[in-house]
Order: C-alpha cells, then structure tokens, then sequence
C-alpha cells in the first residue's frame, strides 16, 4: 500500500480550481522567474490559474512578464490578465490594442470585469464574444469593489447565464461583492451552491485573510469549491486546507477516524 496524503481531484479539474494572483515580486510571493520556478516546482498540480495582477502586464517589463507566461504554460497552469486592465483598455478605447498586447505576451486568457465601467448586456456579451472570437478563453467577473448593496441570486443567475452564452469559459464571483451579501444575508450566501451556475464560478478571497477566510469557505461549501485571488505563497498552504490539513478547518483529515 502507497503512503499517500488525503486525495484530492487532478488536473483538468471542473471543480476545485485553484487561481492564483501574481502579484509580481511581492511580500504575497516573490514571482520573479526563478521564485516562480520553484513555486512551479512544488505546487503546479495544485494551481489551475494564474492571473496576472491589475496591469502588470503593461508595467512590467514585457520580457519578464513573458518569461513568467511561459513557464506557467509549461507547467499547465493558464495564465490570465485580470479585469482592471480591461477596464482601463476600454476607458482609452483601446481594447483592441489591449488584445494585440496580451496575445503577443503569449497569454491565452483574459478576465472582463466591471469593477468599476458599467456595461449594457448586449455590451457586455459582445465584448465577451469579440475576446473569443479572437482566440481567448474569457473569465467574465461579476461584481463593483464597492457594492452599495447585497446582489439578488436570481438576477445575476441570469447575468452569468448570459455571460456564458456568450462565450465565458468561468466566473468570478467579485470578493467585495460576497463580503457585503454575507453580512447582510448569511442565508442567501449560503444558498450559492444551490445555484445551477456555482460550478462554473469561482469564489473570490481575499489575501489578507487567509487561512481563516478560505478555511471558513471550505468548510461551508466543500474541499472542492472553487477559488480565486489566492496569493502565491498561499497555494501550497490551501491544497492542504482542501485536503483537511490546518488549523483553519480543524484537521478535518482525522474525522474518518472518529477524532
């Protein structure tokens, strides 16, 4: 018999996603190349995605960034840029420059949001379907960073069914966004793995509370929720949360075993 830790689902997964942040060289995780290498080294298996944080993609230097994409492709992570540099492409009226750029890093996906632009729905799934069409796998991103209330269930049901038709490969559910439904509504926060779309959508943490937050969320939805915004130096940490390993979710591995 094969001294083994407590399983867990393998790439590709459908559920259990893991999407990391790249914050760049950072206190969250020094992802230079070689720090990314040795990350790669160890936790690869464990990270699904990798988006590369607000607009690194144009602040970094384009040789780094790109040295960084490839080494996330070769270890079968997908990169993404995120949602703020498509926001802040479409403010200049740029998005189409914003795609030449991001093709030419070699980056394969890429995340519309609305943070803080505002779009009409046919808008949106056009620019959803318009990124596809070029040849990218689309995260759309629902959810403002400062909501002024707590979203309806039903009503991004649709939103997000919507997005999908158009052409969005996964969801992100916006962390501020969750934190004010919580709060307001710990019932119909509860009620989100009911939704027929919670599968394809991925809940958004925040770095600076983990463990205790991505703990919480494991044990309300499950080892195999999906999960975004986790920092580098987070992911190794987390497939041990997933798998009952932490204080976080009380060693939940020893629960077989009547402890």
């Amino acid at each position: 018999m094969t001294f083994a830790p407590p399983p867990r689902s393998e790439k590709p997964r459908t559920a259990g996603i893991t999407a990391m942040i790249d914050f760049g060289p950072d206190e969250m995780g020094w992802t230079g190349e070689n720090g990314l290498r040795d990350l790669m080294a160890c936790a690869a298996p464990f990270i699904d995605f990798a988006k590369v944080y607000a607009l690194n993609a144009i602040v970094m230097p384009e040789d780094a960034v790109k040295a960084n994409v490839a080494i996330y492709r070769d270890n079968d992570v997908t990169p993404y840029t995120g949602g703020v540099l498509f926001e802040y492409a479409y403010l200049k009226d740029q998005i189409d420059d914003m795609l030449d750029h991001v093709e030419r890093l070699g980056v394969p996906a890429l995340e519309i949001s609305e943070n803080y632009v505002t779009f009409e729905t046919d808008q949106r799934h056009d620019y959803i379907a318009h990124a596809t069409q070029r040849g990218f796998q689309v995260i759309w991103e629902f959810g403002r960073k400062n909501p002024e209330a707590p979203f309806d269930l039903d009503e991004v049901g649709g939103m997000i069914q919507g997005a999908m038709d158009a052409g969005a490969h996964h969801v992100i559910l916006e962390q501020s966004e969750l934190d004010v439904l919580e709060e307001a509504s710990p019932d119909e926060f509860s009620k989100l793995s009911d939704q027929s779309w919670f599968l394809h959508a991925l809940i958004e943490g925040d770095p600076y509370r983990f463990p205790e937050q991505h703990g919480k969320i494991i044990k309300q939805f499950g080892a195999e929720v999906n999960l975004a915004n986790i920092a580098a130096g987070q992911c190794y940490r987390l497939e041990g949360l997933r798998r009952g390993i932490g204080r976080a979710v009380d060693y939940a591995m020893f629960r077989e075993y009547g402890l």
